[in-house]
């Protein structure tokens, strides 16, 4: 059975591959703005349907279709990608001492079926400057991150504590994955010899 991923990000191939996934990357390209009134875990979830259903439209059939997108919502307000430093350091000073959600939504479309899940996770931020914020972009690192900011990489320096899903975090909740793969009988664990 194959597997597509239906997204560009490397932090999502890593993840799969963590669980030993053999699966191939199909990025979908997709008009990523945000419905005027449109709640974070709406958001979220039309697009990682979308990416899932571009994935399919892309790919051979009989594959499995893995969709995914990770959204930053500080009170109700989605952190997009800074696109330079000033929208980096605004997101990070706005995150600064602050609890923030981070919501992952997935979408697995296989043989018709369509199968959905979320994790919402809570990351408390410590207290930030202006001067880490700058060097923190001069880095590279929040670059393409929602949020402006990445929690498996130099961004673990600025959370205090997480209430929830890492790997959601990161942009693919593995254990919310395992379920569904799970429901279409996909177990990544079954092939490792004992």
């Amino acid at each position: 059975m194959d597997i597509i991923l239906a997204s560009a990000s490397p932090r999502r191939a890593q993840l799969l591959k963590q669980i030993q996934l053999d699966f191939t990357v199909a990025a979908s390209d997709i008009d990523e703005t945000q419905i005027i009134n449109e709640s974070a875990v709406d958001y979220v979830q039309r697009m990682a349907s979308q990416k899932a259903l571009v994935g399919q439209a892309n790919s051979p059939s009989n594959c499995v279709i893995i969709g995914a997108d990770t959204v930053v919502c500080l009170s109700q307000r989605v952190l997009s990608k800074p696109q330079d430093e000033a929208e980096a350091c605004a997101s990070l000073m706005a995150l600064s001492g602050r609890i923030h959600s981070v919501y992952t939504a997935l979408n697995v479309l296989y043989q018709g079926r369509s199968l959905q899940a979320m994790s919402a996770t809570e990351v408390v931020f410590r207290q930030i400057n202006e001067a880490e914020a700058r060097a923190y972009w001069a880095s590279g690192e929040p670059l393409d991150k929602a949020g402006g900011y990445a929690i498996q990489g130099l961004g673990a320096g600025f959370v205090s504590s997480i209430q929830g899903s890492y790997s959601g975090v990161v942009g693919l909740p593995l254990y919310e994955l395992m379920q569904l793969l799970a429901e279409l009988d996909i177990q990544p664990l079954s092939h490792i010899q004992q």
